[in-house]
């Protein structure tokens, strides 16, 4: 019973790392695709001011999945990383690259330095939720066993490279239609235009691209299309395409910050409804729930831990987003600093 609690709540710490983190690395694909520097230097420009505040906290969901993964269920982690060491590792490097890119840039002198680390910053967020996705196809087509080799082909298959590229996507969807609505808060209507565009176009990529991956599992990962088109998994599917036409109507007209609401419940919706397709396995059809957890004891407690970090950490996280959305965060400007002090003198 208790494991089944913990994975509950690694399912949802996984969507809600998907969901914060996939913001942060769909910034940093439209970063990539701006173009050049002249073209490029106001999307740029906000992508910079809308992440700042939050980028480091958005990582935390991460920690706590892994926390939670080689702890409450050190045999699943033990075949994930095993097997997937190839797309996990670059991911990882990935996650480094990508956050020294984007802190190192913005305060390097030299033009060259200034291309080199945001180059960084843009390449990584591009392949870093690829080989995330990746992984998470390869558990989900049961490729995660404790009879696979280590190798560096094991993720090469149609469902994986298929939930890597949804992964990108998702990302480029969530990041678009946040920057939305950072360009209407900086009053910056083209900017907002610009965005809503990608948003659609990346909505109707991520439209696609699960149409298609759900009709390769059929035959490609059998147990989690079943999944997705029985029960409460099926309920779940629902949702996400309820989400997904709101979200594409919300941005056909100025609709304030709900976009970025359905296109949270887009991902959110897709990344639950994948988990519990999945029961009650963690692996299907090899390694269930009560087979990849730990003993008893280190799930209670590790259930009391989540219970705190829910208490004291979560109310935090929440209304750190909420000042950052509403823009309570901004940074002082030189001019501000002048004004400043101007006042006193």
């Amino acid at each position: 019973m208790m494991a089944d609690v913990i994975a509950v709540v690694l399912l949802l710490a996984i969507a809600a790392y998907a969901c914060a983190g996939g913001t942060d690395y769909g910034a940093g694909f439209w970063d990539l695709t701006a173009g050049g520097a002249e073209r490029g230097k106001r999307p740029r420009w906000l992508i910079d001011h809308a992440m700042a505040p939050v980028w480091e906290v958005n990582n935390v969901w991460l920690i706590f999945v892994l926390v939670i993964m080689w702890t409450g269920f050190p045999v699943f982690f033990q075949q994930l990383f095993q097997s997937m060491w190839l797309p996990l590792t670059l991911a990882a490097v990935g996650t480094v690259l990508r956050g020294a890119g984007f802190a190192l840039r913005k305060p390097a002198r030299r033009l060259a330095g200034r291309r080199l680390y945001g180059a960084v910053f843009a390449v990584s967020s591009l392949l870093t939720p690829f080989f995330l996705g990746a992984a998470a196809g390869g558990v989900a087509s049961g490729r995660v066993t404790a009879d696979t080799k280590a190798s560096d082909h094991a993720w090469a298959h149609p469902t994986p490279v298929l939930f890597g590229l949804l992964a990108v996507a998702t990302t480029a969807l969530l990041g678009a239609a946040f920057l939305a609505a950072d360009a209407r808060r900086f009053g910056a209507p083209d900017l907002d235009g610009y965005f809503r565009r990608r948003a659609l176009a990346a909505l109707g990529v991520v439209a696609a691209l699960a149409v298609l991956t759900l009709g390769v599992a059929h035959e490609d990962a059998a147990h989690v299309w079943h999944g997705l088109t029985h029960g409460v998994g099926l309920a779940f599917v629902v949702v996400a395409a309820v989400s997904t036409l709101a979200t594409a109507w919300l941005l056909l007209r100025p609709s304030g910050g709900w976009s970025r609401v359905t296109a949270v419940g887009v991902v959110a919706s897709a990344v639950i409804a994948w988990g519990l397709a999945q029961r009650p396995y963690l692996v299907p059809t090899s390694l269930t729930v009560a087979e990849g957890a730990g003993a008893d004891t280190t799930l209670r407690w590790l259930g009391v831990v989540t219970l705190v970090a829910v208490v004291l950490v979560l109310p935090a996280v929440v209304l750190l987003y909420w000042l950052d959305t509403h823009g309570e965060l901004e940074g002082l400007t030189d001019a501000d600093l002048r004004r400043g002090a101007g006042d006193e003198g």
